[in-house]
C-alpha cells in the first residue's frame, strides 16, 4: 500500500551519477556504463527519459515485472532479483534490497546537500503543521517538503530524491505504525529540528498502548538539536523529561503560561480565529487564522516557533499564517440547501473526534447533526473508545447521530437522542438528505478507511 500511494503522487527528481548510486547503495553494476540519472522513479508508467527506475516489491505487484517497459525510457534500473541478465545499452545495478537502496540514496543526497531539516511527528495535526511550517519558512527560503502525507519508509526517501540545487530548507512529515519507525525515518532524513504536535490514541492498535505511542514519537529526539513541542500536552512533556533530552526545547502552548511561544487574546470565529502570538521579549504578532478549529491554534504555534528559530521576520510569519487556508478533507466548510456542513473526513481517532465535535457545537445555529464512521486501528480500546464517544456526544447535546459501521454503532447505544445505524456512507448520505433542514449544522467524520467523503457524493 505504501508503494501504491507513493506512485500516485507522481515523479521524484534528483540528479545522480552512477558513482553516487554505487557509493550510496554498495550495489554492483551488471551492465551499462557511466552516466548521470535525471531523477528517480518507482512507477514504470511514469518513468521519464534518463531517470533511474527502482524496482520495488509491493503487496500487489513487483517492479521487476515491469523492467522492460521502464527501460524503454529510463536511463537505468536498480534491481535486487537474482538472475537478471545484463541488457546491452542499459544500465542495471543490482543491490541487496531495492527499498533499502532507495533509502540509502535519499540519505546520501541529504548528507551531500547538508540542508537544515525540520521533521514533524505526533498523533494529530502532522500534515497541517508540516504545511504551515513550510509556508512560514517559505517566506524566506526555497522549501522541499513531502507531498501530501508521503511520510513513511517509501514516501519520505522519495521526497528527498526530489532535492534540487535551489532548495534551502527541508520540511518532512514523519508517520509511524510501529515502534522504531520514527527512528528509521530519522536515520534517513537526519533532521536537525523536530516538532512533536501531541501524543494520542491514533493507530494505537499497531502500538499496543499509549506508552508505546509516546516512546515511538519521542524517537525523534535521538538525533535532533532542537525540539519544538506542545507544552500543554502533559503526557508528552513528562516523556521528554524522563528521557533527559540534552538539546534545546521550545514549548508552544495556550494554557501553559510559561511556554516559550504562546497564544493569547483568542477570539474564535466560525471558520478561524484571531489571536496574538508571543515569543520572549519580541512584540506580539496579531494573526487571523483562516482554518477552523481551536486545535489548529496549536499547529500555528508550532509553525511560528520554527519561524522564530529561523529568524523569519514576524510580519512574514503573520502573513503566512493569515493566508493559509488549510488542507483538503480537513475541517472543510460547505453549504447545501441552507445546511452548513463540516467535512472533516481525512481521518479520525478519539482526540480528533472530540475536537471536531466541540467545534460543531460551538458554531451551531440550528440543530446539530453528526454523521460519524468507525474509528479504526484502536485495537483493545475499540469498544471503550466508541462507547465513550457516544456518551460525549450525548453530553454535548447533539440532536441527531448517524453512525456508519459496526464500531460506531456501539457509540449510539450510549447516546440519549435520535440515532441511526447504517452500513455505508452512501446510505448515510441518503438518510441525511431526508433529515436535514435549513440552518442545521452537520459534521461528517470517520477514519480514512471508512471513506466518509462518499456521504456527500451523488
Amino acid at each position: 500500500r505504501m508503494i501504491d500511494a507513493a506512485c500516485d503522487e507522481g515523479l521524484y527528481m534528483a540528479s545522480l551519477t552512477i558513482e553516487d548510486v554505487l557509493s550510496a547503495t554498495g550495489g554492483e553494476l551488471i551492465s551499462g556504463e557511466a552516466r548521470v540519472f535525471t531523477g528517480v522513479c518507482i512507477d514504470s508508467r511514469q518513468v521519464q527519459d534518463g531517470e533511474l527506475f527502482i524496482a520495488l516489491e509491493g503487496e500487489r505487484f513487483d517492479g521487476h515485472d515491469f523492467l522492460p517497459q521502464a527501460l524503454e525510457k529510463a536511463g537505468g534500473a536498480l534491481v535486487h532479483m537474482p538472475g537478471i541478465a545484463p541488457i546491452p545499452g542499459k544500465t542495471i545495478i543490482r543491490v541487496g534490497n531495492t527499498l533499502s537502496a532507495l533509502q540509502d540514496i535519499a540519505r546520501f543526497l541529504r548528507r551531500q546537500k547538508g540542508l537544515p531539516v525540520v521533521a514533524v511527528t505526533g498523533s494529530n495535526g502532522k500534515t497541517t503543521t508540516k504545511e504551515l511550517t513550510a509556508a512560514v519558512l517559505g517566506t524566506r527560503y526555497r522549501i522541499l517538503k513531502n507531498a501530501g502525507n508521503l511520510n513513511n519508509q517509501i514516501g519520505l526517501p522519495l521526497s528527498l530524491t526530489r532535492m534540487s540545487s535551489e532548495d534551502q530548507v527541508i520540511v518532512l512529515e514523519m508517520g509511524a505504525s510501529a515502534a522504531g519507525d520514527i527512528r528509521e525515518l530519522c536515520g534517513i532524513a537526519l533532521p536537525d529540528y523536530g516538532i512533536i504536535t501531541n501524543i494520542g490514541h491514533a493507530h494505537i492498535e499497531r502500538f499496543g498502548d499509549l506508552e508505546t505511542v509516546r516512546r515511538t514519537k519521542l524517537e525523534i529526539l535521538e538525533g535532533i538539536r532542537v525540539a519544538v513541542v506542545n507544552g500543554d500536552d502533559h503526557f508528552l512533556m513528562e516523556g521528554i523529561q524522563r528521557l533527559g533530552f540534552r538539546g534545546s526545547v521550545i514549548r508552544f502552548g495556550i494554557e501553559n503560561t510559561t511556554a516559550d511561544v504562546r497564544a493569547t487574546e483568542i477570539v474564535l470565529g466560525e471558520r478561524g480565529a484571531s489571536f496574538k502570538i508571543h515569543y520572549g521579549e519580541l512584540p506580539a504578532i496579531p494573526v487571523e487564522m483562516q482554518i477552523a478549529g481551536y486545535f489548529n491554534i496549536y499547529n500555528v504555534l508550532a509553525a511560528a516557533s520554527i519561524g522564530y528559530l529561523f529568524d523569519i521576520d514576524p510580519e512574514k510569519i503573520r502573513t503566512a499564517i493569515n493566508v493559509f487556508t488549510g488542507m483538503p478533507m480537513r475541517m472543510e466548510f460547505r453549504e447545501l440547501h441552507g445546511v452548513r456542513i463540516i467535512s472533516d473526513v481525512y481521518n479520525a481517532n478519539p482526540a480528533s473526534m472530540e475536537a471536531a465535535l466541540r467545534e460543531l457545537v460551538r458554531i451551531r445555529k440550528g440543530r446539530a447533526i453528526v454523521v460519524l464512521g468507525d474509528m479504526l486501528e484502536l485495537g483493545p480500546y475499540e469498544e471503550e473508545a466508541h462507547r465513550n464517544l457516544g456518551r460525549f456526544i450525548s453530553e454535548l447535546g447533539i440532536d441527531i447521530f448517524i453512525a456508519v459501521g459496526p464500531r460506531m454503532a456501539l457509540a449510539t447505544s450510549e447516546f440519549r437522542g435520535q440515532s441511526h445505524r447504517l452500513h455505508s456512507p452512501e446510505e448515510a448520505g441518503k438518510l441525511l438528505r431526508n433529515l436535514w433542514a435549513r440552518k442545521d449544522t452537520v459534521l461528517i467524520k470517520g477514519s480514512r478507511g471508512m471513506q466518509m467523503e462518499r456521504v456527500l457524493e451523488e
